[in-house]
């Protein structure tokens, strides 16, 4: 009965159709390959693959990853493959910015200060999604942020909202809201029977630091950033903050959870208790000796010297760059990057962004060509460099098969010229494209 009932409600040739393509769906859904209009092959003038130029290559990626790479006469086409062509191009991994603040804008719009002080953590993640964009289509696919500066975990929330597609933006990696040494930070200069907001969280001996270190990874910071020296001192001149044996207490406890420590320090001694205590980078590091970077390197710490930050600075203070002379403070810094260099000690590529305008993030890599990087080492920090160095380069950082799609191709040669950095055509992060000519 059931079957005269099929049979009448569904003639037989009309049901084996429905069979067939209800298994064709089935066979449709199972399918891993990507869509045909996720499958791109990019033809440029040039591929930096991440540690050297390579003429005539092609590229291939097929969803969010690079399925092949190669000259031109190795690699298939996929025969459904949207082939996007850029004449007179460099094709490179997208790069990757080594010290960021999203949450913060230019000091001479707004001083740190009334940042801190005044702005709503509201205003501040609104302006900050602007400062997301901004930083994707200058071609900086990742970036390392370090430090919200008072807007709590609003890095946090910034981090989950790129990651799901709700803004644009590069991939994350943040340090919540750092640490420091109670009376050591700021903002400063207020009436001492009141409390005001600080820039950052205070921590001290070793059941405090204990405390805030796993509460800060608890609520989503990816590395621990600690301000190993500050501008404490009798003076106001910069001073260590934490003991040698409370920053071995942070990196041990980071450490456990497979967490890094990154350390601001621009003095000798809080680097070198920094770079004893095993972070793996050192931001900054103004006052840096032969001496102490002769230690970083033999530890294999890294300095992120944080260039364009000091000159933006030095510029809001009056100072006419090109015209007046280079103040000491340029001066010195030139030297110690240079020691920096002598010693062999890796290089981290990061503006600190944010004291000057996110999107002008190749301002840094600019100025490590000015202090004496080639522009091939400043391209290997920006790319591979930087995702070894965060523990990314077995997703991020070069063009080579299998890793994420995060490419960009600018226009002209940065080896002959690093500005052509700026020249953005193409951004390309996960296989999705965000800019293109």
């Amino acid at each position: 009965m059931r079957t005269n009932i099929l049979r009448r409600a569904f003639p037989w040739p009309a049901l084996l159709v429905l069979v067939m393509v209800f298994l064709s769906f089935l066979k449709g859904f199972a399918q891993t390959s990507p869509k045909t209009d996720s499958t791109f092959v990019l033809k440029p003038n040039q591929v930096f693959d991440g540690q050297q130029m390579r003429q005539g290559w092609v590229v291939v990626v097929q969803g969010d990853r690079i399925t092949a790479a190669g000259p031109a006469t190795s690699v298939t086409v996929p025969a459904h493959a949207r082939v996007i062509s850029l004449p007179g191009q460099t094709l490179l991994p997208g790069l990757i910015e080594g010290h960021s603040h999203l949450l913060l804008h230019p000091y001479n719009e707004t001083s740190w200060n009334d940042q801190v002080l005044k702005e709503a953590d509201a205003l501040r993640v609104a302006r900050a999604t602007v400062h997301a964009r901004n930083t994707l289509l200058a071609g900086f696919t990742t970036v390392r942020d370090l430090g919200s500066e008072g807007a709590e975990f609003a890095d946090v929330g910034l981090k989950q909202a790129i990651d799901q597609n709700i803004i644009p933006g590069p991939r994350m990696l943040v340090a919540g809201k750092a640490l420091i040494a109670t009376g050591s930070y700021g903002p400063k200069g207020f009436d001492p029977a009141f409390e005001v907001p600080q820039g950052a969280e205070a921590a001290d001996g070793i059941d405090q630091i204990s405390r805030v270190v796993r509460d800060q990874i608890g609520k989503g910071a990816d590395i621990i950033k600690v301000y190993a020296d500050y501008r404490w001192g009798p003076n106001g001149e910069a001073m260590p903050t934490f003991t040698l044996s409370e920053l071995n207490l942070i990196v041990e406890i980071a450490s456990s959870s497979g967490r890094p420590v990154v350390a601001h320090a621009s003095t000798p001694e809080g680097m070198r208790r920094a770079a004893e205590a095993g972070v793996e980078t050192i931001e900054h590091g103004d006052g840096g000796t032969p001496e102490v970077f002769k230690l970083m390197a033999k530890r294999k710490v890294a300095l992120c010297p944080t260039l364009a930050a000091g000159d933006a600075i030095l510029q809001y203070n009056g100072w006419r760059k090109g015209q007046d002379p280079e103040p000491l403070r340029i001066t010195q810094k030139r030297a110690s990057f240079k020691a920096a260099l002598a010693a062999k000690v890796p290089i981290s590529a990061g503006g600190d962004v944010g004291v000057f305008p996110h999107g002008d993030n190749a301002r840094e890599l600019e100025m490590l060509v000015e202090y004496g990087m080639s522009p091939l080492e400043v391209l290997r920090a920006a790319t591979s460099g930087n995702a070894r160095l965060f523990h990314l380069d077995q997703r991020l950082g070069s063009v080579k098969t299998g890793l994420l799609a995060d490419l960009i191709s600018v226009a002209g040669d940065p080896l002959k010229d690093i500005s052509a950095l700026r020249k953005v055509n193409l951004v390309m992060k996960g296989g999705q494209i965000y800019r293109q000519p």
